[in-house]
């Protein structure tokens, strides 16, 4: 049996003493911050400016930029505070929501980038129903449906998470995570274990279901009509998103649960666990931005109108 302590902070024990390098990377990581606020806010501004952008799958991209904005937020403060701090200690509560604001980040993206796959596939295998099936309330809705899924499943999970007692609070890591909090735990995690897990298959396998079916049958009509360049084009942002997403959270999950199995650098493997909320979110804007040949045009014709503007005045 072991005694459990109730620690009122966690220490976040996989930050290095760099000396004072710590203030180069306190200065990279903060105009990073920067530009992901920039980009995200830019992209969210030209398409509620511009009428022509309010579409289905702009409006799913307004989503996606809103969730990365969240996301970050709840990373790059933390983060920040710790690279200059010697302590690395965070309190306990702050801990708890930064795990749910990661997890519930996680959950929104895949779950918007799977309704984006089905949004193209009505768009490109039924063109002449599209507006008839894709219908503002219908898109209201599935637009709200993974915040709020989200939302009230991980605050559950959190909960369950938040009664158990302590054995340690040292985490090798440089932000919270739920999977570690439950490895300290003294007490039976019976119950969150199970929750989690059934959690975890829901989040995974309801979405990529969504994803396969859908490029399934984009793939299965485009190539039996002939290769449809136009209609894959507007995919290509979208495949390599979700890519580049699943592969980031894959190996998070992966060296989580099974860190001795894998001979990866500490440094790496740090970089790598925060991939997902410290790449995507500036990779996505900056992506789909150059990409759609709408989205390129909006954004001229704003730079132009300012332009204009600050000439008159």
């Amino acid at each position: 049996m072991h005694n459990s302590t109730q620690f009122s902070s966690v220490i976040l024990n996989a930050y290095t003493d760099v000396g004072n390098l710590k203030y180069l990377y306190f200065i990279i990581l903060l105009v990073w911050y920067v530009c992901i606020i920039v980009a995200n806010v830019l992209l969210i501004s030209v398409v509620y400016m511009d009428r022509t952008l309010h579409e289905p799958m702009y409006l799913f991209l307004c989503s996606l930029c809103v969730n990365e904005l969240y996301g970050s937020l709840g990373l790059f403060p933390c983060l920040l505070v710790n690279m200059l701090s010697d302590s690395h200690e965070l309190h306990l509560t702050y801990c708890y929501l930064q795990v749910y604001c990661l997890y519930t980040y996680g959950t929104v993206e895949f779950c918007t980038l799977a309704l984006m796959s089905y949004d193209r596939y009505v768009s490109i295998c039924h063109p002449l129903q599209y507006n008839s099936i894709m219908t503002p309330t219908k898109v209201t809705s599935l637009i709200v449906a993974p915040w709020l899924f989200s939302f009230v499943q991980f605050a559950v999970n959190v909960s369950l998470s938040v009664r158990l007692k302590l054995c340690g609070n040292i985490m090798e890591k440089v932000c919270c995570d739920n999977f570690m909090l439950i490895r300290l735990a003294c007490s039976d995690t019976t119950i969150v274990n199970i929750y989690g897990l059934s959690l975890t298959i829901v989040v995974i396998f309801g979405p990529l279901a969504l994803i396969l079916y859908s490029y399934g049958r984009i793939f299965k009509v485009t190539l039996s009509k002939g290769p449809n360049k136009k209609s894959l084009n507007t995919c290509v942002p979208h495949i390599v998103s979700l890519l580049n997403y699943s592969i980031a959270v894959s190996f998070e999950m992966f060296q989580s649960r099974v860190p001795s199995k894998l001979n990866v650098p500490p440094i790496l493997r740090i970089i790598l666990s925060v991939y997902f909320v410290i790449i995507t979110p500036l990779l996505n804007p900056i992506m789909f931005g150059l990409k759609l040949t709408k989205i390129r045009d909006a954004h001229k014709k704003l730079f132009h109108h300012v332009i204009v503007l600050k000439f008159r005045t």
